[in-house]
C-alpha cells in the first residue's frame, strides 16, 4: 500500500531495504529471525488484526525493490494492538457456560424465586 505519508518519509531519507528492516523488527517464535519472505507476506497478503481487518506493511518498489520504513513498520504494529476499549472479552467454553448455569439456579433455589 502506497500512501502520501510512506512517499515523504522515503524522500525524507527513512526509507530502507527489507533486509535491514527485517532487522529492525524484534524476534518471533522460539526467538527466530524475522526473514525477508515475512515482510514481503505482511506486504502483500498482510495479517489479520483482531477486529478482523487485514492490516498490510506499507512499502513501494524502488528499482525492483521493496522498500519501508520505520513509521511504516510503526504504524504496522499499531494498527494490529488493541487498545483497552477495543480488548476483546474473555470467551467462555460450554463447560464454564454450564457450570455457572449451575450456580445461579442454586443461589435462586436458597432465595426461593
Amino acid at each position: 500500500m502506497l500512501t502520501d505519508q510512506l512517499l515523504a518519509e522515503i524522500e525524507s531519507g527513512q526509507g530502507e531495504t527489507l533486509m535491514r528492516a527485517a532487522r529492525r523488527v524484534p524476534r518471533t517464535r522460539q526467538d527466530r529471525p524475522v526473514t525477508l519472505g515475512c515482510l514481503l507476506r505482511w506486504i502483500t497478503a498482510g495479517v489479520i488484526a483482531l477486529n478482523g481487518q487485514r492490516v498490510r506493511l506499507e512499502a513501494a518498489r524502488l528499482a525492483g525493490k521493496w522498500i519501508t520504513t520505520p513509521g511504516a513498520i510503526l504504524r504496522f504494529i499499531r494498527a494490529q494492538t488493541p487498545s483497552a476499549e477495543q480488548a476483546t472479552p474473555r470467551t467462555t467454553t460450554p463447560l464454564r457456560r454450564s457450570r455457572a448455569a449451575e450456580r445461579a439456579g442454586r443461589q435462586l433455589e436458597e432465595l426461593r424465586i
